[in-house]
């Protein structure tokens, strides 16, 4: 019996002419589409003489047809490899020469680049394909036969290759299989209760593992529809919510989101769920959103290495800060970071997490692997926090954004959400910049309300009503607006960066 993720995609197909995906340009993919146009990829892709097990490396804007030729890639049991449509021609060049695809997919416009970068790299097959679905690797899927059916393939080969930032050295590409990409969407899909009923509004990127293998893939396993956004653009999220009955998001959405006069109950009606992740959602955000629409946003917490580890729960207390319960079938702990020790309720330590969604290791680096996983099967993820009095999980930031301060450690989270519940402080970034006397200084820099209402004195005074004096942030840097990637993280390698002499 083939384990490949898209038998298990097609063994749940609708009916052929349910909708799949419908664009803001009204155009309509149904199911019955949906099977026959991966199946044209998928012989496509074969023609060009990729085989099971080869790299098909993908740049290109989102569109439906990038959807497609992800699902003709699982079909031809190739690995899927998405690429930000961020990166820059040396990133380019790197993940091609380390991945060695068979296949490159990239935008028309760029293909006289992306031919010298990809012949650099010895990439046998470059492609086009464009944000209105044309382009050379359309042409030759459209003009294959439908008549591919799908390659088996194991629960533990190669489904895709994500590379990580690389903001600690170079990116890393986490291996994901078949087996990790099929278990978290069922997990998911029995978690947040989704069925064919559902309309998803997905307005996320799909190079990441938000958009691609969280909400893709979980509207497919339930044989739902989604309305299907190039981008997120505020107004016409508006205009299809009273549409939608789940949405997908980061939290920059939310904010944009409450920046609306016309964001209230009777606008999100017929939404069941909210879902925030890729970067943490802060308690006011969570707080002011539902008190506009009545909606507790569920956040969750995933990694590039696991897919989705834990979630709030879909019944019961969703409580801001944190990402709630293990999965079905996910386990995680709490140890101290160098002896693996397990800690006890309420103490701080890394997050550790064993479970069918943990990734296979990283492509072509056994020694990185290895360190990265404890004896008995554990993955170390980076990630601090711990378990509180109720068994929720609460983040208090990666370990290398850790702040030891005069030998007292300082979690960037904590200080966040002090800063935060300010009310002049729109949002906050907290970082260790080096200090001669206290070794690293914690340091502040926030975006206020509205330009000039904040005061670094009487923002210091506040804190020191709520947090340990060591805790307080010896400055507080005013800012329009914080670094953030395409996933709506706040970039603080930037921020060490900019003001690595703020105390020299």
């Amino acid at each position: 019996m083939s384990e490949n993720l898209y038998s298990a995609i097609q063994a749940r197909l609708p009916a052929p002419d349910k909708t799949f995906m419908e664009t803001p340009d009204g155009r309509l993919y149904s199911y019955g589409a949906l099977e026959e146009r991966s199946a044209q990829f998928a012989q496509a892709l074969a023609a060009l003489g990729v085989e099971p097990g080869d790299r098909v490396a993908v740049q290109v804007e989102k569109s439906p047809e990038a959807i497609l030729l992800y699902l003709g890639c699982l079909r031809a049991g190739a690995a899927y490899l998405p690429l930000n449509t961020g990166y820059t021609a040396a990133e380019i060049a790197y993940f091609l020469a380390d991945a060695e695809p068979r296949v490159a997919v990239c935008p028309p416009q760029a293909e006289a680049e992306f031919r010298k970068i990809a012949a650099g790299a010895g990439v046998p097959r470059l492609e086009t394909l464009a944000a209105d679905g044309s382009g050379s690797m359309a042409d030759k899927a459209a003009a294959a036969s439908a008549s591919f059916g799908v390659v088996p393939r194991a629960r533990d080969d190669l489904a895709a290759i994500l590379y990580t930032s690389g903001t600690t050295g170079r990116s890393k590409g986490a291996m994901l299989t078949h087996g990790n990409l099929t278990s978290n969407a069922q997990a998911l899909l029995e978690t947040w209760r989704f069925t064919s009923q559902d309309v998803l509004l997905h307005a996320l990127p799909i190079f990441h593992t938000h958009g691609l293998f969280v909400a893709t893939n979980v509207s497919l396993f339930a044989g739902s529809s989604m309305l299907y956004l190039p981008a997120f653009d505020l107004a016409e999220v508006l205009r299809l919510l009273p549409r939608a009955s789940v949405m997908m998001g980061v939290p920059t959405f939310y904010t944009r989101l409450l920046s609306a006069p016309g964001l209230d109950r009777e606008l999100v009606s017929h939404i069941r769920l909210f879902v925030s992740g890729s970067a943490p959602l802060s308690p006011e955000t969570h707080k002011d959103f539902e008190a506009r629409t009545g909606h507790a946003i569920l956040e969750r917490y995933g990694m590039t290495e696991t897919g989705m580890n834990s979630s709030n729960p879909y019944e019961g207390a969703r409580r801001a800060g944190t990402v709630g319960f293990p999965l079905p079938g996910v386990e995680i702990r709490v140890a101290e970071p160098e002896s693996g020790a397990v800690l006890p309720e309420g103490e701080v330590g890394v997050i550790e997490i064993r479970g069918p969604n943990v990734f296979k290791g990283y492509w072509r680096m056994p020694e990185k692997t290895a360190a990265e996983f404890r004896d008995d099967g554990f993955f170390v993820s980076g990630d601090l926090g711990h378990f509180d009095e109720r068994g929720y999980l609460k983040l208090v930031g990666r370990d290398k954004d850790l702040i030891i301060s005069g030998g007292f450690n300082v979690y960037p989270a904590e200080v966040e959400a002090a800063l935060d519940a300010l009310d002049q402080v729109a949002e906050s970034a907290v970082i260790g910049l080096p200090h001669a006397d206290f070794g690293e200084g914690v340091t502040a820099v926030v975006v206020p309300r509205q330009a000039g209402a904040l005061c670094e004195e009487a923002v210091r005074d506040a804190l020191t009503q709520v947090l340990a004096k060591y805790k307080v942030p010896k400055r507080v840097l005013c800012v329009d607006s914080l670094p953030r990637n395409a996933m709506g993280k706040i970039q603080k390698t930037l921020l060490r960066e900019t003001y690595a002499d703020l105390y020299r």
